[in-house]
C-alpha cells in the first residue's frame, strides 16, 4: 500500500468529504477520488461507501485509516534515523582494499581520519570481475585495473579514481639492474620472473612485455602478496613488477624499483562504491581522507576536488591528471 493513499483515506475521515480533502491538499476532487480508488483496488474489502451524495469510510476503512497512523510513525521514525545517519561523521566506515593498496594506504588513511571517524578495514585481493561484488559488504572498495581490462559497470557502482600508477621493475640491490637509472624490455628477456596469479590484474603485464620482445618470459613463480614477492626478489632469483606508489614501502632491504626507459607501464587504482554509500557524512569523510593519502603517495598535492571528491561512473573521463600524472597519461597503457 502506498503511504500517501493511506493518507488520502485519513484525510477522508477525519475532514468528512472528498471536496474538503481536495481543497486541504490543494488538488482536484477527482485527482483524490482516483487515487481512493488505486487503493481500494489493492484491498480484498470495502473502504468506503456512499451516504448520499457524500464518500465515508466503511468500518474497514475506519480501521485502516487508524493503522496508517502507525504506519506514517514507522516511515517518520526510519526517515529521522537514516537523516541522523546521514549527517553523522562518526558512523563506522567499511573499507576493503586489495592488498598492495592496503600497504600503502592503511596506515596513512588511519592518521589522517586521527580518529575522527572510524573505519573497519579489510584487505581482499580478488580477480578484477569481482571487485564490484564487494561493495554489497563495503562501503568503498578501493579496486585496480590496467587500462585495457574492462571498465567498472557503471550500473552497479560508482567510480572515483584514486591513482595513476606507474609499474616499475623490482629487482635485488644485488643484481646488474639495480644500478641503472632506466632499463628496457631488452635488458628483461632473459630473466626470471616473478607474476601473479591468473585473473589477476598485472597477469597481463607481462604478457604485454613479451610481445614488446618478441618471445615468451620465463615466469618460475606466481605470487600474489607484493612483500612476499619482495622476499624473492631480495634473493637476486627473480624479477618482478611492481607499482612504484603502493610498493615504495618495500623498497627496503635489498630490494630497487627501476623505471622502464622504453615503455612506461601504468595501473589505475579506483574507488569503488554504491550510489547509496555516498550519501553518508562519514563515508564521505573517508573518501576525502583517500584521495589526500593518495595524492601525497603520488606525489602530487591534493587537487582541488580533494576536499568534495566528485566520483565518475565507470567508462566516463577521468579527472584531469597533475603533473606527474600527466606524465603517466602520456606513457603507454597496457
Amino acid at each position: 500500500m502506498d503511504p500517501v493513499h493511506l493518507r488520502l483515506l485519513r484525510e477522508l475521515r477525519d475532514r468528512g468529504s472528498v471536496a474538503a480533502v481536495a481543497a486541504a491538499l490543494h488538488v482536484s476532487a477527482s485527482a483524490v477520488s482516483q487515487q481512493l480508488a488505486h487503493l481500494q483496488a489493492r484491498t480484498p474489502v470495502p473502504l468506503t461507501t456512499r451516504r448520499g451524495r457524500v464518500l465515508v469510510l466503511t468500518s474497514a476503512g475506519d480501521a485502516l485509516a487508524a493503522a496508517s497512523l502507525r504506519v506514517d510513525e514507522a516511515l517518520t521514525e526510519a526517515r529521522e534515523t537514516v537523516a541522523g545517519l546521514l549527517e553523522n561523521s562518526s558512523a563506522p566506515v567499511r573499507v576493503s582494499a586489495f592488498t598492495s593498496a592496503g600497504l600503502g594506504l592503511f596506515g596513512a588513511l588511519l592518521e589522517e581520519l586521527d580518529g575522527a571517524t572510524p573505519v573497519h578495514l579489510t584487505d581482499a585481493d580478488v580477480p578484477n570481475r569481482e571487485f564490484p561484488g564487494l561493495t554489497a559488504d563495503h562501503d568503498l572498495v578501493i579496486a585496480h585495473r590496467l587500462a585495457h581490462d574492462p571498465p567498472w559497470p557503471a550500473d552497479r557502482v560508482v567510480v572515483t579514481p584514486l591513482l595513476a600508477e606507474p609499474l616499475n621493475i623490482a629487482v635485488s640491490a644485488r643484481h646488474p639492474l639495480a644500478g641503472k637509472a632506466g632499463v628496457t624490455v631488452a635488458d628483461l628477456v632473459d630473466e626470471t620472473w616473478v607474476s601473479v596469479q591468473d585473473g589477476f590484474p598485472l597477469a597481463g603485464v607481462l604478457d604485454h612485455l613479451a610481445a614488446r620482445a618478441g618471445r615468451p618470459l620465463r615466469v618460475s613463480h606466481r605470487i600474489n602478496e607484493f612483500s612476499v614477492t619482495a622476499q624473492v626478489v631480495r634473493t637476486g632469483a627473480a624479477i618482478a613488477i611492481m607499482p612504484r606508489a603502493t610498493s615504495t614501502a618495500l623498497e627496503v632491504d635489498g630490494l630497487v624499483l627501476v623505471r622502464l626507459a622504453d615503455v612506461e607501464l601504468v595501473r589505475h587504482v579506483d574507488i569503488l562504491s554504491r550510489p547509496d554509500a555516498l550519501a553518508y557524512a562519514s563515508v564521505q569523510n573517508v573518501m576525502r581522507a583517500l584521495i589526500a593519502v593518495a595524492s601525497r603517495l603520488q606525489g602530487a598535492p591534493a587537487g582541488p576536488g580533494a576536499g568534495a571528491p566528485e566520483a565518475e561512473t565507470a567508462g566516463g573521463p577521468r579527472p584531469t591528471p597533475t603533473t606527474r600524472g600527466a606524465q603517466v597519461e602520456e606513457a603507454e597503457h597496457v
